[in-house]
């Protein structure tokens, strides 16, 4: 832990001892927003200039979205916290060879959109948003707080869609198990006391989520597994990522059974698995194995090969 984390976590839990709610009030407030934006990286410039560039009115901002392709097989990448949907250039590449059409975006707080900061239901706001403009999307890729987006969009649809969306693969890569998952992490990185997340979950309750029943239940990815999801899922995590325990994935693909393949990673932590040439090449694998089984499955043929078994 750097000085300035150290710093933090002895003042804030110092405060909860005579001042909890000020105390939480002030971890709320480190919790909600970004660190700090994303930036655009050199090699991601030439691939995003050549994006067709829209943008979605939600929570406090505006996303920014980008589209490549024809429109034909449409595939939605999702980004997670403190990142962006350039992130995704090397896969982006893939995909337009396969022939699929990429869409991704940047939501409030974060790259090239407006707004301080999302929540939740601003990325499952997103999402819909993106189905109900250019999909059905033939598959899913997403990535940390992106995965809990996604399984959620799954059950709910968004705020202003009536329909659920709807997709054959999903790609979950690091995901988030849930919600309760981001604050507990968030508090026990700081060192900070249990009081403090207390009112840290208070505070999500109140200010986040007003009127809300039970927003720990319903951000769950556990909960949602049951209910919604694409026939095929590849889930993915590095063996060294620090901030998601890979456990969270492997009880994910647990969860979904015969519908998941899990691939385990190396030395690539929680962020540089996006763009790593290994997973981009298991993706581009999986879009391959999974639509030739769908096309002979349609021919009245048998799948050309097994799914690669869970490990």
């Amino acid at each position: 832990m750097d000085f300035a984390m150290t710093a933090v976590r002895t003042a804030l839990n110092g405060a909860s001892y005579v001042a909890p709610r000020l105390a939480g009030g002030a971890a709320f407030r480190l919790f909600r927003k970004p660190r700090g934006r994303s930036r655009l990286r050199p090699d991601e410039r030439p691939l995003t200039d050549r994006a067709e560039v829209g943008e979605i009115v939600v929570g406090g901002g505006k996303a920014v979205s980008y589209r490549w392709g024809t429109g034909a097989r449409p595939v939605l990448l999702v980004h997670g916290w403190e990142s962006r949907g350039s992130r995704f250039a090397p896969l982006v590449s893939e995909l337009l060879d396969l022939g699929l059409s990429p869409v991704t975006f940047d939501a409030p707080g974060h790259g090239d959109a407006t707004g301080e900061t999302m929540t939740i239901v601003d990325l499952r706001d997103i999402i819909a948003e993106l189905d109900a403009r250019h999909g059905p999307f033939e598959m899913v890729v997403a990535h940390s707080l992106g995965v809990t987006a996604t399984f959620l969009a799954l059950r709910e649809g968004g705020a202003r869609q009536s329909r659920l969306v709807r997709t054959e693969r999903l790609v979950a890569i690091s995901g988030v198990p849930d919600f309760a998952y981001l604050v507990d992490r968030f508090c026990e990185r700081l060192g900070l006391r249990a009081r403090l997340n207390a009112e840290l979950r208070g505070r999500v309750e109140r200010e986040l989520f007003p009127g809300e029943e039970d927003i720990w239940s319903r951000f769950s990815v556990p909960r949602t597994v049951p209910e919604a999801g694409p026939a095929s899922v590849l889930v993915v995590h590095d063996a060294d990522d620090d901030m998601v325990d890979p456990a969270c994935s492997r009880a994910l693909a647990d969860a979904l059974g015969d519908r998941a393949e899990l691939v385990v990673t190396s030395g690539l932590g929680h962020r540089r698995i996006i763009g790593d040439p290994q997973v981009t090449a298991s993706v581009r694998d999986f879009v391959v194995r999974e639509r030739a089984a769908r096309v002979g499955r349609a021919a009245g043929r048998p799948d050309p090969s097994p799914r690669p078994a869970a490990g």
